[in-house]
């Protein structure tokens, strides 16, 4: 035997790197022999569809849109409105989820009960139902002249109004990433514990870009306030519609309410198991070291129990995010749906496809490599554990 193949991590990395190779012979071999059978059928195949021109047009939209866009512009819309919807719903679901699972850990028996009855009824009816549901409800809702004022929000069956800044889409789009990036990067620097400042000058660094990011996310909205109207605009009924404010159109209601719904019964038990897994003897330790009720949750409990939440919360946040592909039963213009058209009106079957997986599997492999992060910075180490 060679000498260099004596060493068994060599070994494994030449195995691997041959069943690589087996892998991309097998799918350059198929993708070669679907051409050809395509060929033969005059059937164009390749990516070049894509700089052409759609000749359709979305009924939801976060960027502009028209018929003369091409195909790739189309799938980077559909992949925005997924992701929008994925994560309002991701929030909702986890908000709701949060209350459901403390009250399933309370010391009160009518709290536990509520939670029981909540994740026993909305667990068991199919997601797919839950949106049908919603659907019918909302478009079942009265007319905009009879429309329901609810606080701020109007809500009627061409969708729920709502008051909103009057600053173009793309601005809007630019402070949301600000806001987000000054959200994520002082925990970004906190997990990863790269800030060389001393401790007590750490915490006012993390607040000040904190603070920065959302100054400039501030500053972005009010420069793209556009001239002609205030700086909110709210929804007033115009002859016989709504006007002004932000429509929240009845499919994207539909599958928001649902999906934060039925994805708050299963974060629920996630909750609840993950509260279950923190012994009783830290809580007993707690209270003899006297710590506040509240001290105790926020301190003790808490912390272990989202170590204990966060492997299987990061599947049911990429399984919700796959879910939003059932807006193509109600016309919501997401991924999948924009996939769907793409396929009937230009043929490009196995292409369309492709795009379909790679994106999901870009977004759902970054959702667990987020998750993987996070779990590996609260995870407790061996000296922890021992001290």
């Amino acid at each position: 035997m060679i000498p260099i193949l004596r060493h068994q991590k060599v070994r494994n990395i030449l195995l691997q790197a041959l069943f690589v190779a087996v892998v991309l012979v097998v799918v350059i071999g198929g993708w070669r022999n679907a051409q050809q059978a395509l060929s033969s059928q005059n059937v164009v195949s390749g990516f070049g569809f894509l700089q052409k021109s759609t000749g359709w047009d979305v009924n939801f939209s976060l960027l502009p849109a028209s018929p003369n866009d091409p195909y790739w512009w189309f799938f980077v819309i559909g992949i925005v409105n997924t992701l929008f919807l994925g994560t309002l719903g991701l929030v909702l679901a986890t908000l709701i989820g949060g209350l459901v699972g403390i009250a399933r850990t309370s010391s009160n028996e009518l709290l536990q009960l509520l939670g029981r009855l909540y994740v026993d009824f909305f667990r068991n009816i199919p997601l797919i139902l839950q949106v049908f549901f919603w659907y019918a409800l909302v478009t079942n809702l009265p007319s905009p002249r009879n429309a329901i004022d609810f606080g701020p929000l109007v809500l009627s069956n061409r969708g729920v109004y709502m008051p909103a800044l009057n600053v173009g889409g793309w601005h809007v789009l630019t402070a949301a990433a600000a806001a987000l990036a000054a959200v994520a990067l002082p925990l970004w620097l906190r997990t990863t514990r790269r800030l060389a400042t001393p401790p007590e000058q750490r915490g006012a660094l993390v607040w000040g870009v904190l603070a920065a990011g959302l100054l400039l996310a501030a500053a972005i909205l009010l420069l793209g306030r556009t001239p002609d109207g205030p700086l909110i605009d709210a929804p007033q009924l115009q002859g016989l519609n709504l006007r002004g404010g932000l429509r929240v159109s009845p499919e994207f209601s539909a599958l928001l309410v649902a999906i934060g719904i039925y994805g708050g019964a299963y974060i629920g038990e996630i909750v609840r198991g993950g509260f279950k897994a923190v012994g009783k003897g830290q809580t007993e330790a707690a209270h003899s070291l006297g710590l506040s009720p509240w001290q105790t949750f926020s301190r003790i409990r808490l912390p272990l129990a989202l170590r204990a939440m966060l492997p299987i919360l990061a599947n049911q946040y990429v399984w919700l995010i796959k879910a939003t592909t059932l807006g193509i039963a109600v016309g919501f213009t997401d991924f999948f749906m924009i996939v769907a058209v793409t396929i009937n009106q230009s043929g490009q079957t196995l292409e369309a496809i492709a795009i379909l997986m790679g994106g999901f599997l870009v977004i759902n492999l970054s959702i667990a490599a987020v998750f993987n992060r996070i779990n590996r910075a609260i995870a407790l180490k061996g000296n922890q554990l021992r001290s």
